[in-house]
């Protein structure tokens, strides 16, 4: 525990203190509270995506069986050229926010390969932005739960350090300034009867 002045002015200020560190205090857990439901939501949202995207990917393996013609369509044949993103605020948190993706696809001949790899193609782009999506979400955990562990680390300091400190403080400080007032009032007692003694004496002696 710090040092600290015995005085009345440091009471108020440790007193002061206090009323701040109860103030701020049901903010911070209420937002800690807001960060972890929303990290739940979010990161059962990417689990759904991902979910959403494997059975995507395991009709199109399906689907290209169909056709017998496997070596066909090559995964390069669509690329990502651009992914859009938003902004968005969670518990003064700035997260990023997927809007979408532009792609591009590889040259083919379109006389020589069949007529589904359009079709495939299209596949692909849904299965690509169902993985920048997860991609983001991801962030928007990582940027949430790395708040969190702040928020959390001052409510805890809120709690079990600076409150019980404080009030600690404020109580040592009413006992030292209560044990000097009771002082001062013996102090000013025995100097009333010594100077009674004094006088009673001085008295005697004009007689």
């Amino acid at each position: 525990m710090a040092k600290i002045k015995l005085t009345k002015n440091e009471q108020k200020t440790q007193k002061d203190a206090l009323k701040m560190y109860q103030r701020y205090l049901p903010t911070l857990t209420l937002k800690k509270q807001q960060l972890q439901s929303e990290i739940r939501i979010i990161d059962e949202k990417a689990k759904a995506v991902r979910a959403r995207k494997l059975a995507l990917e395991e009709d199109f393996r399906k689907w290209i069986s169909v056709f017998g013609e496997k070596d066909v369509f090559r995964p390069d044949m669509v690329t990502v050229k651009n992914i859009r993103k938003g902004w968005g605020n969670i518990a003064g948190v700035k997260i990023p926010v997927y809007e979408g993706a532009d792609f591009s696809r590889g040259d083919y001949n379109l006389y020589s390969t069949p007529l589904w790899i359009d079709l495939a193609a299209d596949r692909m782009e849904k299965a690509l932005e169902l993985d920048l999506e997860a991609e983001v979400l991801d962030e928007q955990v990582r940027l949430l739960s790395k708040e969190l562990r702040t928020t959390t680390q001052r409510v805890n300091l809120f709690e079990k350090v600076k409150i019980p400190e404080t009030k600690a403080n404020i109580k040592r400080i009413g006992i030292f300034l209560g044990d000097e007032q009771v002082n001062a009032v013996v102090r000013s007692k025995i100097s009333k009867k010594k100077l009674q003694a004094a006088a009673v004496v001085s008295g005697e002696a004009d007689q």
